[in-house]
């Protein structure tokens, strides 16, 4: 229960502050028991990072572990400040990260260059956001882009996964088995027949990735292709005291030239992150329509200025190798569907968002699970990014009204994939202007001319 209730088709309660909207857990909305329970397993991704950490910013285990419940208070804010989306990291740009952090001495050589990638992402987000061009540039942008940027990144996404030497090849058995089983129990037709007519079925599909990776660790397990956890009883105990000496206040903020060197990541970084907006903005126009009972407010702006917050928050206090993006892809869409169910299912978007961080930040102090999850903490993150690349091919072709948009998307997400964010946004506005631009001085499509014609036969 909440101490405010929604009326009928109106927006969720809230206290307005500035540009954000503040809504509390148990005022503003009702806790979730099965984001809970989902969170309280799939917060395993976000110990996910810690061996990126520890490889690349030369991170003991303790200190990595506190950078990731630094991660955990940034996850929270989106819902806290009234952003509808399910947070994550820039999942795809990952490979990208950890590409211009190979350049770097793990330790402080690489902490400095990677607050210097933090802070530009940063600076990005909140310019975009303050001058409101980030709602500008979601509309300027054409279709075929838009779609070449979502399909790029869910390439990106899998190829990073299924390459030679990637975690498939690594670890075929688990991997294979929990990903068919996260696909069918999410997307199949035929499951969401069984949720029709059977109760049981229904309940499972809350629960989105959660059973497939609790499959995919054991059988992981049982195959020996994972240790077996040794489990721990108590609180963890993140190594704060000590997590000062590995910020920039004690290694050294760096140089021009580190910020230099950083930039061509920093963009790559934004244009996939602009990509998952695009696709939280589609998840979430798709849940509007399906419910009139809430009026989800999806304000661009606002997702910048929160989503900048977050990287000023690591930048100072735990460079991450994940950055912070706007959305979690896999999770956001597993609410969407649930939330399709009604207002019984979940009471308002907000609730299913901030139940789930809430209780993923609340998990990361429970030893018994962190310690039960440690061994197999690879799993989480290729199911999520399996998950994320479906997902965004998924949402990709959506976009896309005719053919010449589908051959410009399909070019340009390839390009993007294999060539990096760069290249990529270069191909497609290359191919927009010679191939869908009916006039190069003109801003009209082939799709523009079509709807024309038949205004006119009409």
């Amino acid at each position: 229960m909440q101490v405010y209730k929604r009326a009928h088709g109106a927006e969720q309660p809230h206290w307005p502050c500035g540009p954000f909207k503040i809504r509390l857990p148990f005022i503003h909305y009702r806790w979730e028991a099965a984001e809970m329970l989902q969170a309280l397993i799939m917060f395993v991704v976000s110990l996910g990072m810690i061996p990126l950490l520890q490889t690349y910013l030369g991170l003991p285990y303790e200190v990595a572990l506190a950078y990731v419940v630094v991660c955990g208070v940034g996850f929270m804010l989106p819902a806290l400040l009234g952003v509808p989306f399910v947070p994550g990291w820039i999942t795809p740009g990952i490979p990208v990260v950890l590409l211009f952090l190979g350049n770097f001495e793990p330790g402080p050589e690489a902490i400095q260059a990677l607050f210097a990638l933090q802070f530009l992402v940063f600076l990005i987000f909140l310019f975009l956001g303050i001058t409101r061009l980030g709602t500008v540039l979601v509309r300027l942008i054409p279709n075929s882009m838009k779609g070449g940027i979502i399909i790029g990144a869910g390439i990106a996404a899998l190829i990073g996964e299924i390459d030679a030497g990637g975690r498939l090849a690594n670890t075929p058995v688990s991997l294979v088995l929990g990903s068919l089983i996260c696909l069918y129990l999410m997307f199949s037709v035929s499951f969401q027949g069984l949720t029709q007519r059977f109760p049981l079925a229904r309940k499972v599909v809350n629960y989105g990735m959660v059973p497939g990776i609790l499959i995919a660790i054991f059988v992981g397990i049982a195959t020996g292709e994972y240790a077996m956890p040794d489990i721990k009883f108590g609180i963890t105990a993140p190594a704060f005291g000590e997590m000062w000496n590995y910020l920039p206040f004690k290694v050294g903020f760096p140089d021009a030239q580190v910020f230099m060197l950083a930039v061509p990541t920093a963009v790559i970084a934004y244009v996939i992150a602009f990509g998952d907006i695009i696709v939280g903005q589609s998840l979430m126009q798709r849940a509007d329509e399906l419910r009139t009972d809430e009026v989800i407010e999806n304000n661009i702006d606002r997702v910048h200025l929160v989503t900048a917050i977050r990287n000023a928050l690591h930048a100072f206090f735990a460079p991450y190798p994940g950055l912070a993006g706007p959305l979690w892809t896999a999770v956001a869409a597993t609410m969407a569907e649930r939330y399709k169910y009604g207002r019984q299912a979940m009471d308002s978007i907000y609730s299913g968002a901030g139940t789930f961080w809430i209780s993923g930040f609340l998990a990361l102090f429970i030893l018994p699970l962190v310690s039960f999850f440690q061994p197999v903490l690879p799993i989480a993150l290729s199911l999520t990014l399996i998950l994320t690349g479906y997902i965004c091919l998924m949402v990709g072709f959506e976009q896309l009204q005719n053919n010449t948009e589908r051959g410009i998307a399909g070019t340009m997400g390839v390009v993007l994939a294999v060539y990096g964010a760069g290249w990529g946004l270069a191909a497609g506005a290359v191919l927009y202007i010679l191939v869908e631009r009916t006039h190069l001085l003109k801003f009209r499509s082939v799709s523009d001319v079509k709807t024309t014609s038949q205004e006119s036969a009409q």
